[in-house]
């Protein structure tokens, strides 16, 4: 058998049970001793009726006139005969018996004291030096049935007390356990790259130990993270004074050179390390976006960012080629201008690398924060398009860019708690490159 995989249900379960089991042992033992009582009060009636009707009975049968006679004694009224009683001589005579007594039934007077047989309890009594002998029955059927009446009583609360005592068990442990769910819906509401220490406090103490392991372990994988991206920028930026001196030297040779072949071989060096600037800048990028704050306390208009974004990109690309649409209204977002500068420099970017020739690049905006890009190209698989959000993945191998435009949007969507969706072809053509970003509102 497969226990349940919740601990309140185990608990429950395990409880309740504990508490079944208990419950029956208890009214066990309880009906146990409640018989071995009753039959002590069943035993002390046997024999002081006895020792009542002894006295009467010689008094009666001493007077008498006519002696060896049996008398029956009639009942007053109609009535069940719990006690039932003979008396005998000393030659077993019955000289008086109860009206529903059936001697036949009692054994043999042996004596005073209790005797039992298969049907019925006794009490013997004599008087007069054994002259004159008592017997008073008790059929044992009443005492069973007193008993069973009692273990019925006993037993019949459980049927209750059981689904009560479960649902109580169970109310008790799901407020018991509320700190555990809140704890569990926390860690599933953090976002991949939440590396902050878990609150603790309202936690059980026999989860404690549990939640500063993992906290612990939080705090190793942040500072390697940020080890790694400190790494990255760090690397990336030292880059850019030796790559612009190598690219400014690589110039100078190819315009003091006059053999034709040093001059190429210049400009092969020149679009070299032009690429490996691009790439640093691109890493640099990528460490503002994964440790970087990219939310501001307070929403702004993103319309004058995303307008002097398009401006410089107007220097880089033909300004009839770029089709700009934004609401008149303010559009207001929490996003860090800085995070949202890199996230449209990207996307604009690599609309204008990857695009068909003397094809228009659409940049709109909606007034809800929708932020999209469309450029013309040959529709892209599905598989292909999955995996456009990995670092260093490129459509082909002999694409143009590093491969980490849109693992940066992507990455920046995540972390401000919107999505980065690419759709190709796009939707209602057959061709085309569609990808959309929804900008965070704010407070």
């Amino acid at each position: 058998m497969r226990l349940p995989r919740t601990l309140q249900v185990r608990l429950t379960l395990g409880i309740g049970l504990l508490s079944t089991l208990l419950w029956i042992g208890a009214a066990a033992v309880t009906a146990v001793q409640v018989q071995k009582e009753m039959n002590e009060v069943f035993d002390a009636a046997l024999m002081e009726v006895a020792q009542r009707l002894l006295p009467l009975a010689v008094i009666d049968i001493v007077g008498r006139d006519d002696d060896g006679v049996t008398q029956r004694l009639a009942a007053i009224r109609a009535h069940e005969e719990r006690l039932t009683y003979i008396i005998r001589d000393a030659e077993g005579h019955v000289l008086v018996q109860s009206h529903a007594a059936d001697p036949a039934l009692f054994p043999a007077y042996d004596g005073p004291g209790f005797r039992q047989t298969a049907t019925l309890r006794l009490y013997n009594e004599d008087a007069l030096q054994g002259s004159i002998r008592l017997t008073v029955a008790e059929p044992l059927s009443r005492r069973e049935k007193a008993a069973r009446e009692a273990q019925i009583g006993l037993g019949l609360p459980l049927l209750a007390v059981i689904p009560i005592t479960l649902l109580a068990v169970g109310f008790v442990l799901r407020g018991s356990l509320a700190p555990l769910r809140q704890f569990r819906d926390a860690l599933a509401t953090r976002g991949a790259r939440d590396m902050s220490p878990v609150d603790a406090d309202a936690l059980p103490g026999e989860i404690t130990p549990i939640t500063d392991t993992l906290n612990g372990l939080l705090s190793r994988l942040k500072a390697a993270f940020d080890a790694e991206r400190s790494f990255a920028a760090n690397a990336a930026h030292e880059l850019r004074t030796p790559l612009a001196g190598a690219i400014a030297q690589a110039q100078r040779l190819q315009s003091e050179t006059s053999d034709p072949d040093a001059a190429r071989r210049a400009g092969e060096i020149e679009a070299s390390l032009k690429r490996l600037t691009r790439v640093s800048e691109r890493l640099m990028q990528m460490a503002r976006a994964e440790g970087g704050r990219l939310r501001t306390d307070t929403p702004r208009d993103v319309r004058p960012v995303l307008r002097i974004i398009m401006e410089d990109l107007e220097r880089l690309f033909p300004v009839e080629h770029i089709h700009l649409s934004m609401p008149e209204q303010p559009v207001l977002s929490d996003i860090d201008p800085d995070a949202l500068g890199i996230l449209i420099r990207n996307l604009v970017e690599n609309a204008f690398r990857y695009a068909a020739p003397k094809t228009a690049i659409k940049v709109e905006l909606s007034p809800h924060g929708q932020f999209s890009v469309e450029n013309e190209c040959p529709a892209i698989s599905a598989d292909v398009l999955q995996g456009l959000t990995n670092r260093f993945e490129r459509p082909t191998p002999s694409s143009k860019g590093a491969g980490l435009g849109l693992a940066i949007v992507a990455t920046i969507a995540d972390r401000t708690g919107g999505e980065l969706v690419l759709k190709s072809p796009v939707p209602g053509k057959s061709s085309g490159f569609l990808a959309e970003v929804s900008l965070p509102a704010g407070e």
